[in-house]
């Protein structure tokens, strides 16, 4: 039980770090803030409604993988790299993906609950 709350506390200070640090985290934040209570109204079925949320959580998920993944290069190679720049892009595309992923969840229950 201990390293259950050890993990979550490492969780937590990470969470409260990347809000604090990061535009990125702090918008996608407000997002999901603000998408909890639409999801609850627009999705139409209770499965609708966890995808909504989820894909909104897994978009701040590859937010942080993101973060976390351009402060190691930073660490590791302060200064300009061309290897470290691909390394920053691939996960900027990885971040990319799930935003689209969650743009799709989000239009099909819009066209679901319009149509």
């Amino acid at each position: 039980m201990n390293a259950l709350v050890l993990a979550f506390l490492n969780s937590w200070r990470g969470l409260r770090h990347g809000a604090r640090t990061e535009r990125a985290v702090r918008q996608e934040l407000v997002l999901l803030a603000l998408g909890i209570p639409v999801a609850l109204f627009l999705g139409a079925t209770l499965w609708v409604r966890v995808a909504l949320m989820v894909s909104l959580l897994l978009m701040l998920a590859a937010e942080f993988l993101n973060t976390a993944v351009e402060k190691l290069c930073d660490h590791v190679h302060p200064g300009h790299h061309p290897m470290i720049g691909t390394v920053k892009d691939l996960a900027s595309a990885g971040t990319f993906m799930a935003q689209m992923a969650a743009l799709l969840v989000w239009v099909a229950a819009l066209v679901e609950r319009l149509g």
